[in-house]
């Protein structure tokens, strides 16, 4: 293997082959030929080469041709075309079709040389970037952010693309959704990551307090204001801070707010002289910034300067194959925490139960249903009994219901567990007959993860 880097030349005339061959061979490259653009293409599959050499015209596939199908193949592909027939058009084809230059036969032996070190800069520079990008995303910190599910992996797929940025980025979902571990791991995966994340919520802090957190303040700057104090600002410089419940930031600080994003400076309260600060910023709410914008509650110019990048998070009902692997994330957890042996398996009663409840208060209510069945379970197994009642009886407050208006006596006339199973076997069946008794199709029409489905199936014996 030459040390300078390695060229494909492709090129019909074989007088022209030998002399690049020659020519690159003399300064110290590898080169391997090919006689038609089938033959490059094949060649550049097998292995990549630093640059190709590509003849416009040959016989059969053009060299425009070839060009395509190369790139497809490797979009960062470093190709210069050779042509005796350079004009001015044909040039801004290749160009526009990516080609990283363009020679003119009958050219010089400087111009081939020196063409081909300037792509083999630039093949280098990319492989640099690509080095950097992939060492960026393999040390994005998701501990703690469980999802298999397709949407959930997009979305990982996204803050591993977004994590080397500096824009501002704003993260959207119900409470509960996970929106500071997908704040934490988009700073984790930047350059920034040995700088600080600082947490702010903007709905624990009165307001009065608030720009004196965000900004700081000199001595005197207010009634009790007896010493200077560093803003949070100051804090996150060279680093990331997180802005949650942004949507609750009083009118007058996100004037203040979009100062810092716009000019990248603030000026504390009391004092005169601006602060520059490098601070990416990356904001969160459970509110929808569209509503509150047109209902004059939030700034206009303050939500788009925030949503460069917008990141939704999905409720938990909407990932319920999730909730098996989050759940055994919090068994572990919790197992390690309180000295307990509880098994991670689940059987098919409990799993059930789990998927089936909506839970509105998403992640951090599943984490807090798995935390009290890890200390509560006798045994060394989480049972269906070990769960809260509105997950084992999701009916239960329509029927106790019902029960009133019907003037029923439930501490005589129903079996609690009893009416739970007679509702999932009619939930059951009317999915089976809607679907013409494709299981797969009914399980996902009523939520659930089919192999429960195919489970609860055979356990009510349902033909």
């Amino acid at each position: 293997m030459a040390k300078k880097g390695s060229v494909l030349v492709v090129d019909d005339e074989e007088i022209m082959r030998d002399v690049l061959e020659t020519l690159l061979s003399g300064a110290g490259y590898r080169v391997d030929l090919a006689r038609t653009g089938e033959e490059g293409i094949e060649a550049y599959t097998r292995r990549p080469y630093d640059v190709v050499l590509l003849d416009v015209s040959m016989p059969g596939m053009g060299g425009l041709s070839a060009l395509g199908e190369i790139l497809k193949h490797d979009a960062e592909a470093v190709v210069v075309m050779i042509t005796a027939y350079a004009t001015f058009d044909t040039a801004v084809s290749a160009w526009e079709r990516g080609a990283f230059g363009c020679i003119r036969k009958p050219f010089s032996n400087e111009q081939v040389l020196s063409t081909i070190a300037a792509g083999i800069s630039r093949r280098r520079k990319d492989e640099e970037r690509l080095v950097l990008r992939r060492a960026m995303r393999s040390s994005v910190n998701r501990e703690g952010i469980i999802g298999r599910s397709e949407n959930m992996q997009s979305i990982f797929a996204l803050v591993d693309q977004v994590a080397p940025a500096r824009s501002t980025v704003l993260i959207t979902g119900e409470s509960g959704t996970g929106k500071e571990l997908i704040a934490r791991a988009i700073h984790e995966g930047s350059p920034r990551n040995q700088k600080p994340f600082v947490t702010v919520n903007s709905s624990n802090i009165p307001s009065e307090l608030l720009e004196s957190e965000l900004f700081g303040h000199t001595r005197g700057a207010f009634t009790g204001a007896v010493a200077a104090k560093k803003g949070l600002f100051d804090v996150a410089d060279g680093g990331s801070i997180f802005l949650d419940e942004i949507g609750e930031l009083p009118f007058e600080t996100q004037a203040r707010l979009l100062r810092v994003i716009q000019e990248r400076e603030f000026t504390p309260l009391g004092d005169t002289t601006p602060h520059k600060v490098d601070v990416r910023i990356i904001a969160a709410t459970n509110r929808d910034l569209r509503e509150a914008v047109r209902q004059n509650q939030f700034r206009e110019d303050l939500y788009y300067r925030l949503a460069v990048i917008s990141i939704e998070l999905p409720p938990l009902r909407e990932r319920r194959q999730d909730i098996l692997a989050l759940a055994q994330h919090f068994i572990r957890k919790y197992n390690a925490e309180n000295n307990r042996h509880i098994s991670e398996q689940i059987n098919a009663e409990t799993l059930a139960l789990l998927e089936a409840y909506p839970f509105p208060g998403n992640v951090r209510e599943l984490e807090n249903v798995i935390e009290r069945a890890v200390v509560i379970a006798p045994g060394d197994e989480i049972q269906a009994a070990h769960l809260p009642a509105d997950i084992i009886n999701p009916n239960a407050r329509r029927t106790m219901s019902d029960a009133a208006n019907t003037g029923m006596d439930i501490t005589r006339g129903i079996n609690f567990y009893d009416e739970v199973r007679r509702f999932e076997i009619d939930i059951i069946r009317q999915a089976l007959a809607y679907t013409n008794n494709h299981q797969s199709r009914a399980a996902r029409l009523i939520g659930m993860n089919a192999t429960t489905l195919n489970s609860k199936i055979k356990s009510y014996n349902i033909s």
